[in-house]
């Protein structure tokens, strides 16, 4: 095989060239190594299996930059992700950085209302510039785009000119295979997987994002090409609105667009005047929240979600921003709710919850998750994303058994292990009870980000590559 080589132009071409089936298809390669990183041992010699996967490395120099390594394998390669990750000093568009170089968000976040913050909402539109007397006055601090930590765990997106790298990927025979840019890749893959459990819900009519990095961005475009007219609108909470606006802009770009879904879309800033108003009501309305912003503080009340009308309905709830045990974007008390005992005899009706918080890897949660760390969770209470997804193949025979079934589509991931009951090889009902929970239930995903999610996804993007002939191929490198 070839040595394929993708500029950041090859894998900007090809991500924006992929349909649901891609998206499909990739969720599922991507589930299946998930799979196998949470259910493999040892004796099973399977490259994808947590404990063959390296630790990474970074390594700060004297300029202030840092060197990231973050080495992992797959059942198919090996690969590394290098990044060159420059350090500003001073302040970061107004706001103070903490000792790591990363701004420091407690004065920035949208956590909290003040009484003397002003508020708002604004329906936008690509194509129609919003009036300058209608957009925030806070400074255009969009969260600080990833800095050396988010990169290693999945927050958000690049900082434009500060982040350089590669990812590298060689075969199981050693041979050199694929050189990538890797400044697009690791939002893409934290969205694939963040929006597999989302592909499977049942309401998804309200989306909300926070943020508008490069995640936000592709979590955004992922959710639409998955769920298209099932969702009505898309809302968006940052403190920039020109970064919003940019975001939407470049999502509905007719070049880039295709047969894209456009539901009604809205941003919302803390500087306008009903602004505490706007987020407890979108927070309330929305069937799906996406975290995609490095904060130091709850993005909103907890009392949103756990008071008894906060209860009442189902929502999917992914945070993917915040990279250390001292950053948080969910209060601890949503995820303390989320683990604990379901009461049948309660007075009020409440969405389901499953007694655990879904996470990519339980050992790197642990250690790393500030939402983990901070609500007081333990290894009981966490469950991993692998263990909840069937293999293609059992997906595969699965399908041909329950054709019917509305929750099972033609490709893509499948969730549960194939239990069964006695009553007439119907399905057990513990399996059953988890289905309900994780199609329509209260559910939290908390990631950080694994390296086998580059190797994975990378594989797959170079396979692409090489059918539509992009970038660029090195015979007998």
């Amino acid at each position: 095989m070839p040595l394929t080589v993708l500029a950041g132009s090859d894998v900007d071409k090809i991500l924006h060239s992929l349909t649901r089936d891609d998206i499909l298809d990739l969720q599922q390669s991507l589930g299946d190594a998930l799979h196998y990183y949470s259910t493999s041992t040892l004796d099973d010699d399977n490259g994808c299996c947590s404990s063959f996967q390296p630790k990474r490395t970074a390594l700060q120099r004297k300029d202030g930059s840092t060197l990231l390594f973050m080495p992992a394998t797959s059942d198919k390669a090996v690969g590394v992700k290098v990044l060159a990750v420059d350090s500003p000093s001073g302040t970061f568009g107004g706001s103070t950085l903490d000792s790591s170089g990363t701004p420091s968000l407690a004065s920035l976040s949208i956590s909290s209302a003040s009484s003397s913050m002003r508020s708002g909402s604004i329906p936008s539109s690509p194509s129609i510039p919003t009036p300058a007397s209608t957009r925030s006055s806070i400074t255009a601090v969009d969260g600080p785009e990833d800095t050396p930590a988010s990169i290693i765990n999945s927050a958000s997106a690049t900082t434009k000119s500060s982040i350089r790298g590669s990812l590298t990927l060689l075969d199981n025979t050693g041979k050199p295979r694929g050189l990538l840019n890797a400044e697009e890749i690791t939002a893409f893959r934290t969205a694939l997987a963040a929006t597999m459990l989302f592909k499977k819900r049942e309401n998804v009519h309200d989306v909300l994002i926070f943020g508008a990095g490069k995640q936000a961005y592709w979590h955004a475009r992922l959710a639409l090409l998955l769920k298209g007219k099932q969702i009505h609108h898309l809302n968006f909470i940052n403190r920039s609105f020109e970064n919003a606006q940019q975001l939407v802009q470049k999502l509905f770009k007719s070049e880039l667009t295709g047969d894209l879904h456009h539901p009604k879309v809205a941003i919302i800033t803390p500087g306008h005047t009903e602004y505490a108003r706007l987020l407890k009501e979108n927070v309330r309305t929305a069937a799906a929240i996406f975290c995609t912003t490095p904060s130091s503080e709850p993005l909103f009340p907890a009392s949103y979600l756990t008071s008894t009308e906060g209860r009442k309905k189902g929502r999917y709830i992914s945070a993917i921003g915040s990279y250390k045990p001292s950053m948080i974007e969910l209060h601890p008390e949503i995820l303390q709710q989320a683990v604990a005992p379901t009461h049948s005899h309660h007075h009020h009706k409440h969405a389901k919850t499953g007694g655990a918080v879904v996470v990519d890897s339980v050992e790197a949660c642990l250690k790393e998750a500030g939402e983990i760390i901070q609500a007081g969770l333990g290894g009981t209470e966490v469950v991993e994303l692998g263990e909840l997804i069937m293999l293609k193949k059992d997906a595969e025979k699965r399908r041909t058994e329950v054709e019917a079934e509305a929750n099972y589509d033609h490709k893509g991931i499948e969730l549960g292990r194939r239990r069964k009951s006695k009553d007439k090889g119907k399905e057990d009902p513990a399996e059953a009870s988890m289905r309900e929970w994780l199609v329509k239930g209260n559910v939290v995903y908390k990631s950080v980000g694994l390296g086998l999610m580059d190797v994975v996804v990378g594989g797959d993007l170079v396979a692409l590559a090489d059918a539509r002939k992009i970038g660029t191929r090195i015979e007998n490198f």
